[in-house]
This record gives C-alpha cells, sequence and structure tokens, in this order.
C-alpha cells in the first residue's frame, strides 16, 4: 500500500483521525468508565503521537521506543483531561506527550547532564544568537563568555554537554558500497598495536622475574619509593636492593 508506514506493527497509513465533537464524546464515556470509548480514542490520537516523535527523531533513538512512550503520554493525557474546560484535546495532549517523550529520554540518556548546566547551555545559546544579529558573524566563546559573565570553561563545558553523541560506527563518507565510519578517522597515539604487544611482552618479562625482584621493582617503580626505603622493608642493605634491581631490569630488557 502506498504511504504505509510500519511504527510497533500499526500501519500509520490506516490510523483513523477523529474530529472535535467525536473526542469530546468519547472523553466523556472515557470518563464515565466505558473502556472501548478510551481505546477509541487512543486509536484516534496516535497520529498526534506521530506528529509529535518527528520532532524527537533525530537523536539516534529507536523509533518504536518513542512511540511507545509518546502513547503512554497520550494515555496519560486522555485520563487526566478536564472534559469541563473550554480546550481541544490535543492543546492538552501534545505537552502531556512530548513531557513524557523528554522524561523517558533524560532518564535513558547515557550521559546525565545536570539542569543548572543545561541552563547555562541555553543561555548561551541565546546569547550566542543575540550577538551574531548584532555582529552579522559567529561570536567566539571567549566572547560568549564576556557576555555572560561565566569562565571559558564552564561555557564551553556546557555546549558540549547539549551536544548529541555521535557513534563510533556512523558513516561519513560511502563510495561503492564501503563506508568510512568515525572509527576510521580517530587516532589513538597511545592505544597502538605496537604499543599493545609491547605491554604484552613487558608483562611476559616481568612474570619471570622471582618473587623479591618483583616486588623490589613494585616498591620502586609503583609506589615510588627510595633504595634505603626498600632496603629497611624488605630487610636487606641497600647495596643488596640497587644489586637486585639493576639485575632486574637487565633481565627485563634480555626477555624483551
Amino acid at each position: 500500500m502506498a504511504g504505509k508506514v510500519e511504527i510497533c506493527g500499526v500501519n500509520t497509513a490506516r490510523l483513523k483521525v477523529l474530529k472535535n465533537d467525536e473526542t469530546t464524546e468519547l472523553l466523556i464515556k472515557s470518563k464515565a468508565g466505558d473502556k472501548k470509548a478510551r481505546e477509541e480514542l487512543i486509536a484516534g490520537n496516535l497520529r498526534l503521537v506521530l506528529s509529535v516523535i518527528q520532532k524527537f527523531v533525530n537523536r539516534g533513538e529507536n523509533v518504536d521506543d518513542l512511540f511507545q512512550v509518546g502513547c503512554i503520554g497520550l494515555m496519560k493525557a486522555i485520563d487526566n483531561f478536564d472534559t469541563g474546560l473550554n480546550v481541544r484535546f490535543s492543546t492538552y495532549g501534545v505537552p502531556m506527550i512530548i513531557g513524557e517523550i523528554r522524561r523517558y529520554l533524560r532518564d535513558n540518556s547515557a550521559i546525565r547532564v545536570s539542569r543548572s548546566m543545561r541552563d547555562t547551555a541555553y543561555r548561551a545559546l541565546q546569547m550566542k544568537e543575540k550577538l551574531m544579529n548584532d555582529t552579522q558573524r559567529e561570536p567566539t566563546v571567549d566572547e560568549l563568555a564576556t557576555a555572560l559573565g561565566l569562565k571559558r570553561e564552564e561555557v564551553v563545558f556546557a555546549m558540549d554537554s547539549i551536544t548529541d553523541p555521535v557513534s563510533l560506527y556512523e558513516p561519513l563518507y560511502t563510495d561503492g558500497g564501503e563506508s568510512i565510519c568515525v572509527m576510521d578517522q580517530v587516532s589513538d597515539t597511545k592505544n597502538t598495536d605496537e604499543n599493545w604487544l609491547e605491554q604484552i611482552a613487558l608483562n611476559d618479562a616481568i612474570e619471570r622475574l622471582g618473587d623479591r625482584e618483583k616486588h623490589i621493582l613494585a616498591l620502586r617503580f609503583f609506589y615510588g619509593k627510595t633504595q634505603m626505603e626498600v632496603a629497611a622493608e624488605v630487610g636487606i642493605s641497600q647495596a643488596q636492593v640497587s644489586r637486585l634491581e639493576k639485575n632486574a631490569i637487565n633481565q627485563i630488557k634480555k626477555n624483551l
């Protein structure tokens, strides 16, 4: 069927749209305990949920999940709506659905951002727009910080906090069926394959030492103690510590 889109197994092309008087009548019946009327209300307002989740589809969340959460917000709106008020149901329902989705995104986010930092970020965005209108160019971070009366670091952290995280597997370029992902462009000079193999070799070389040599090296290079301190702890002379340390290091070099 043309235009058919399924979300949570629901064919959105066949969703019913209720008229305002039909919605009002079903709301009254639902308030009176009519479960069938409530189900008709939910089914008749699913397009309302679809229109709301369009605002959130670019955040990397599963559309089916957003649709289900939006339906929860819709049901809360139906149960809490006051039929005595001269207000259209959609006017009340949309904020309820948006609130439910935002709560879901906040509670399930991998990165928790404090309210104060979000407020700072939104203030920075507003100031950025104002400065762009005044100067006809994008302001620097220092200019934003000065205008807001904040430290440069606070502005940077706040702006980063509201930036959506990017997946390492997100494709940047596709040619002939092969995609280059973010991960392919990220360079790590520390955790390279060469360093990884050297670390394995070093661990293996240290494991070949005797227990006393391992203990002395740990005290010297892990805990940062002097040879005199090691000698006092182990119960040998400083000259013996020096000799054992030197022999252990030479043995490690040989094993490498």
